[in-house]
Parts: structure tokens; C-alpha cells; sequence
């Protein structure tokens, strides 16, 4: 159902469609800003749960989101006082001041032509961008959080420059909303792993911009079904198929986990952090109540051809946040009739391994990505 954001301006009500990829609603108390607003008092109004419609120029607009996000920053910086007990106590106040502030930064909001123009002087070109994230046009103007557009303008420079990845021989093309393969240490492992004798076949569960299962076709595995339940996820893994001429390799399925069959290979990296989303794009990252990891465990051995191997690639994150243990992760193994057959291990390279000031630094910089090699345990009757 279509969500809509009503306001008083010039003395008449108005109404215009919301969106908001993260399905909030939308605000109840809203007001007319220009550039005649500074920072601070736009700061102070969205703090108390004002939402601010923009007006005035487009440049004037990112240059107040600008000051304004120097403020959150500083508002939403490590908290003084006490310092947390235990690392999932403070990965949850890093969460709850993650949701804070971006919950008061999302207020400062810009208008939409039905056509995807911005109605403002100076404004950019954003109707490419739009349409890449929407679809077409509708026939209705909306409104949406500036910071939300802009999400969508940089998801499209991505989408159209690519990331380059060497174990695919070209790029990935990341969609809004999927989870760009900027890690490269889960792909490396992906692409090193000894594959098993017989691979005529392999299943790339959840496979999102589909990089795994590109990957696998170019070690030279015959045929790859990769699956996701989200339709902007098959779209992305499609189109990078076409661009690196892989359609013949890769299949894409619709469906939570499995496709339907077995094969001698079966890979899943599943989101790495027991935690809620609080947006589509961080189901990538936040699994709650690892849920699909426990699916992937769980239904493993029924998709496994005999002699089979389910590669799980997955951060131990989670177990130095406290979130986790290893021994729940076992545990899991064994009761889906599972035996570790090997692991591979790498550690990650990206810039908050290495940022002391980083709120979960700790953690960050005990963290070991693993490739997990799964069987079907003998005698447990599963496969």
C-alpha cells in the first residue's frame, strides 16, 4: 500500500507519495525550509522530530546535509561515561546510536516530479539513477529523505563504473540495494578453495550481485544455480552474468535457500552478524537470529550429492561482539548431520581493521574470515 507524507504549505494542505526504502513512515510533523535556514536551527528542529520539506537550491541543500551530518557526528560520537561491560553490550549502543542518527539525518527532505525531476533550482540529473533503483516513472510526484537520493545517485556511479574483482576477470556491477562485493578476502577464499573431484554442478545460495557463483564459472564449474528471494538481487546477478558472459553458466532461481535437486557443491555466505536490519541493503550484513545461516546448516545435507560439499563462508565477528559462540556454531553443524571436512582462513583488509578510534575496533581486529568445508557426517542418516 502506498505510503503518503501530508503537510501544511501557503496555508492549503498537501499531499505527495512517500518512499523510503527502509519502509519508515512518514513524518508527522513537517515544515517548510530554504536557504534562509541555518545549520543550527535546522539541527535543533530536526532533533525534536521536525521533518524539514527543502525549498531552496539544490547545492544549498547538500551543502546544509553536509553541516548538518558534522553535528550528528558529533552528537552520535563515542558516549561518555561508562564504558561498556561486554562487546555486545557495545555493539548495541553502537547500533542504537548508528539508528539515532540516522533517524535524524533522514529528515531533512527534497520534493520529486512524478518524472523524477528535482523541482529546485540548480538541481542535478537524478532521473537515470531513479529509474536504475524504481523502474519507470509513475504518474505521481513524492517526496523522500535527501539523504536517501543521494544513496541512490552514488548506488548508480557504482553500478555504472563497476567494481573491479581479478577472480571474475572483469567487474561487478552492483544494483541499489545489493550488497556491492567490496570485501575481497570471501571472494579470494571462494576462488582458491580446492573444488571437489567431480563438480559438474553448484548451487550459490543467496547469491545477491551473484559474485560467487562468477567466481565458480570461471574456476570452470559447468553449471552454477545461484538463488536470492530478492528480485533487485536476481536482476543485479543477471545483468553481471550478461556483462561478463556467463548466461550459458549461470541460472538464477527465485527461492528462500535451496533450488530444487542436488549438486556436489553447494556454497552460501550468509549475512555474518546475528543482528535486526534496519534497511533492506543491511540484510546483507545482519541475519537476525542467524537465521539463515541455521537454514543453509540445516537443509544442507538434502541438497548434497554423495561426497558432496557445502562451502559456509562466513566472519567470526559475531563471536568476539558476543554475539555468537564458536560452540553454537558446531553445534549447529552437528545437529544437521554435518562433519567439518576443512577450513580456510584469511583476514580482512578493509580500513576499519586498522581504525583504533573505531567503536568496535576490538573486535575488527581479532576478526578471521573462514571458509567452512562441509559433509554429510557418516552414519547420521542425512543426504
Amino acid at each position: 500500500m502506498t505510503a503518503y507524507l501530508e503537510w501544511q504549505e501557503n496555508g492549503q494542505p498537501q499531499r505527495a507519495c512517500w518512499r523510503s526504502e527502509a519502509a519508515l513512515p512518514p513524518p508527522e510533523r513537517v515544515e517548510i525550509a530554504d536557504d534562509r535556514l541555518g545549520a543550527d536551527v535546522a539541527y535543533r528542529l530536526m532533533e525534536s522530530g521536525t521533518a524539514l520539506l527543502w525549498r531552496g537550491d539544490w547545492v544549498n541543500a547538500r551543502h546544509l546535509m553536509q553541516a548538518l551530518t558534522r553535528r550528528a557526528d558529533r552528537r552520535f560520537g563515542a558516549a561518555p561515561g561508562k564504558a561498556p561491560k561486554t562487546a555486545a553490550e557495545a555493539f548495541a549502543r553502537h547500533r542504537e546510536r548508528q539508528g539515532r542518527r540516522a533517524a535524524l539525518l533522514a529528515r531533512l527532505l527534497v520534493p520529486l516530479n512524478a518524472d523524477y525531476s528535482i523541482p529546485l533550482r540548480r538541481a542535478q540529473e537524478v532521473q537515470e539513477a531513479c529509474a536504475a533503483a524504481w523502474g519507470p516513472p509513475s504518474d505521481e510526484a513524492s517526496v523522500l529523505a535527501l539523504r536517501e537520493l543521494l544513496a541512490v545517485v552514488s548506488a548508480h556511479e557504482w553500478r555504472k563504473k563497476g567494481v573491479p574483482v581479478p577472480a571474475v576477470q572483469g567487474r561487478i556491477y552492483p544494483h541499489y540495494g545489493v550488497f556491492s562485493p567490496v570485501r575481497g578476502e570471501y571472494v579470494d577464499l571462494v576462488a582458491t578453495a580446492p573444488l571437489p573431484e567431480t563438480c559438474e554442478l553448484a548451487f550459490d545460495i543467496g547469491t545477491g550481485s551473484g559474485i560467487l557463483a562468477a567466481v565458480l564459472a570461471r574456476r570452470g564449474v559447468p553449471r552454477v544455480i545461484a538463488t536470492d528471494q530478492d528480485p533487485r538481487a536476481l536482476r543485479c546477478a543477471m545483468e553481471n552474468a550478461e556483462k561478463l558472459g556467463l548466461t550459458a553458466t549461470i541460472a538464477l532461481r527465485a527461492a528462500d535457500l535451496f533450488p530444487e535437486g542436488r549438486a556436489p557443491l553447494v556454497v552460501c555466505n550468509p549475512p555474518w552478524v546475528p543482528a535486526q536490519p534496519t534497511s533492506p541493503i543491511e540484510y546483507a550484513v545482519y541475519d537476525p537470529d542467524s537465521r539463515m545461516l541455521r537454514g543453509f546448516l540445516a537443509g544442507l545435507a538434502a541438497h548434497l550429492t554423495p561426497g558432496g560439499e557445502g562451502w559456509l563462508i562466513i566472519s567470526d565477528i559475531a563471536e568476539h561482539l558476543g554475539l555468537r559462540s564458536r560452540a553454537e556454531l558446531l553445534q549447529w553443524i552437528a545437529e544437521a548431520g554435518l562433519q567439518v571436512l576443512g577450513r580456510l582462513d584469511t583476514r580482512p583488509t578493509h580500513g576499519k581493521a586498522a581504525d583504533a578510534g573505531d567503536p568496535l575496533h576490538a573486535a575488527r581486529a581479532a576478526e578471521i574470515t573462514s571458509l567452512w568445508r562441509l559433509g554429510v557426517a557418516e552414519g547420521s542418516g542425512r543426504g
